[in-house]
């Protein structure tokens, strides 16, 4: 690919999504000014056009198609070299978008869904997002106005090689100390940073949408339970005015009684679990960050043992896709996952309730504490029968250690007659005992798997099934194709190969010009000039763009002349 080829490919490609380490906020910032428009997708009033209920796929690709356009001057703006041109058309949409944004919300703060400050609430992260931006490109302008003027030196060319990657790579040559340095309990226990390793700017433009969009879910969430609890009050008037049309005494009043209780502590148990549901998709959104720095770290190490044995090897092409599917995914995933959650922990605290307050509100904690204790006691007995078989498989039915360092007994086993009626007699307990293992295993797996959904990191199938998990497929595919193109180590020798390269080529031009300048007069001053010319434009490719252009001639039409031109 030549210069020219290149130079238009840097020219409409808004955001590298596999290798871009610079501007990484601004990225993130800049998606995060389009999580209105993301949530606008997901709710029912967005009909774009009017088609049957099995063409809805397409519309909604036709929208997002449409907040990708609406917002793809950020982008362009912020990738483009030409930063004076860019900042300057940065600033004037960001300001156009900024201005429309803050209209709407000072004409129509309330709204119908809502109610008061309905605009506030659910605008106020996009103009700060669009504030953020006005200051970026703001900064740019100057920046590159200087420049322009003469005022500071240009800035380097992006490099090939990152800072973080060549540290990587020099840590990895480095003998390892003999003593590592204490960590405090935060680096043990929670994060360490590492100068070594950055996450790119798809990762940090999915965390801050997914934010964003996170808040304005549990905002939606939070104003349809104010909507349904008002209904459940005027319902609940309703049943009070029966209980008081016949004085309390009617067939019907225990059951009003029970369910004017289950909707007020349903009420209360909704809302004290809204603050755990939503830390803890938080939590989530900062540990698959850790997970996918320690995931890369394994797969540059050439350690894939912690990956499925059938996606050792994944197909090229899904994982190309992967990486398109894995932002949209994850921020779907952390929405659902909130939802199912908190749903989840609803249940469970209707059940501490019933199970354990409200007896004793109803004074009849006695029963409860009867009740409470007959079930503990039942479940330790089950639990000390097969702690029990352990420790009798262990003394009497294995043969001794065969060392003094073993660990633990070797599997042969010794008296084998009372072994066999031991296995006899237990058989048909066992039976009735698998029947609790079936239920339990059953009631684990529902609990882990509403909790782990939106954990795209993580698998919640069974081994052998990880194929049909669409969005753990996802995770694995944008794992390899990152690691297949920011592998530091790989990255390096590439720099290396291209950095001799050049260095080879640059060697025989001097050594070929000092062998023409030992010729004499046939080399004119205009040729030696062209010759240094061509020598620092090679050496400083950027200084192309900013040549002066002939007629019929453009600095955009410039290709590397070959040294035995020279001569004519």
């Amino acid at each position: 690919m030549d210069m020219d080829e290149t130079t238009k490919e840097e020219r409409i490609r808004p955001l590298d999504f596999v290798g871009t380490f610079s501007n990484r906020w601004s990225y993130g910032i800049a998606f995060g000014a389009t999580a209105n428009k993301v949530m606008f997708l997901f709710s029912e009033n967005y009909q774009l056009l009017q088609v049957p209920q099995w063409a809805q796929a397409f519309v909604l690709l036709i929208g997002g198609i449409e907040v990708g356009l609406s917002h793809f001057p950020f982008f362009a703006c912020l990738s483009s070299e030409f930063r004076l041109v860019s900042s300057i058309l940065g600033f004037s949409y960001s300001l156009i978008w900024f201005a429309v944004t803050l209209y709407h919300i000072t004409q129509c703060p309330h709204g119908q869904f809502v109610g008061r400050y309905e605009a506030i609430v659910f605008y106020w992260p996009s103009l700060l997002c669009l504030a953020f931006l006005l200051g970026r490109f703001l900064h740019t302008f100057v920046k590159s106005l200087r420049v322009r003027l003469g005022w500071e030196l240009p800035m380097e060319e992006k490099p090939f090689l990152e800072v973080h990657q060549a540290e990587h790579v020099k840590k990895l040559l480095r003998k390892l100390p003999v003593q590592e340095k204490k960590k405090s309990w935060f680096q043990t226990r929670v994060y360490e940073w590492d100068p070594c390793f950055q996450f790119p700017s798809r990762m940090i433009g999915t965390t801050v949408l997914a934010f964003i969009c996170l808040y304005l879910f549990i905002a939606i969430e939070f104003y349809m339970f104010v909507y349904v609890r008002d209904e459940l009050d005027v319902f609940e008037g309703e049943l009070e005015s029966y209980l008081a049309s016949v004085n309390r005494t009617g067939t019907l009043t225990p059951v009003i009684l029970q369910v004017k209780e289950l909707m007020s502590v349903a009420e209360g148990v909704w809302v004290v679990t809204i603050l755990p549901a939503s830390l803890t998709c938080v939590s989530y959104l900062f540990h698959i960050l850790a997970c996918y720095r320690k995931h890369m770290k394994r797969l540059w190490a050439g350690d894939k043992h912690f990956l499925p044995l059938k996606f050792h090897n994944p197909s090229s092409s899904e994982s190309v896709v992967a990486i398109a599917r894995y932002s949209g995914w994850q921020i779907a995933y952390i929405l659902w996952g909130y939802l199912i959650i908190h749903v989840v922990q609803s249940l469970c605290g209707l059940a501490i309730m019933y199970g354990l307050v409200l007896p004793i509100i109803h004074k009849q904690g006695l029963e409860m504490l009867r009740g409470l204790g007959i079930g503990t006691i039942t479940i330790a007995i089950i639990l000390g029968l097969m702690i029990l078989q352990i420790w009798i498989a262990a003394s009497f039915f294995l043969q001794p250690k065969m060392g003094t360092a073993d660990k633990q007994k070797p599997l042969a086993l010794n008296n084998r007659k009372a072994f066999h009626n031991f296995n006899y007699f237990l058989f048909f307990y066992n039976v009735l005992l698998g029947l609790g293992a079936c239920l339990s295993r059953l009631l684990i797996s529902c609990i882990l798997g509403t909790w782990l959904i939106a954990r795209i990191d993580r698998t919640i199938v069974q081994s052998g099934y990880e194929g049909a998990d669409m969005g753990y497929s996802a995770w694995i595919g944008m794992l390899y194709v990152d690691h297949y193109h920011t592998n530091p180590v790989l990255v390096s020798f590439c720099h290396i190969l291209i950095t001799g390269h050049r260095e080879r080529r640059l060697q025989q031009a001097i050594k070929y010009w000092y062998l023409n300048q030992s010729a004499g007069p046939r080399i004119s001053a205009r040729s030696r000039t062209r010759w240094l010319l061509l020598q620092t434009l090679i050496n400083n490719p950027r200084l192309v763009m900013l040549r002066k252009s002939r007629a019929g001639y453009g600095s955009q039409e410039f290709t590397p002349i070959p040294v035995m031109c020279l001569e004519c």
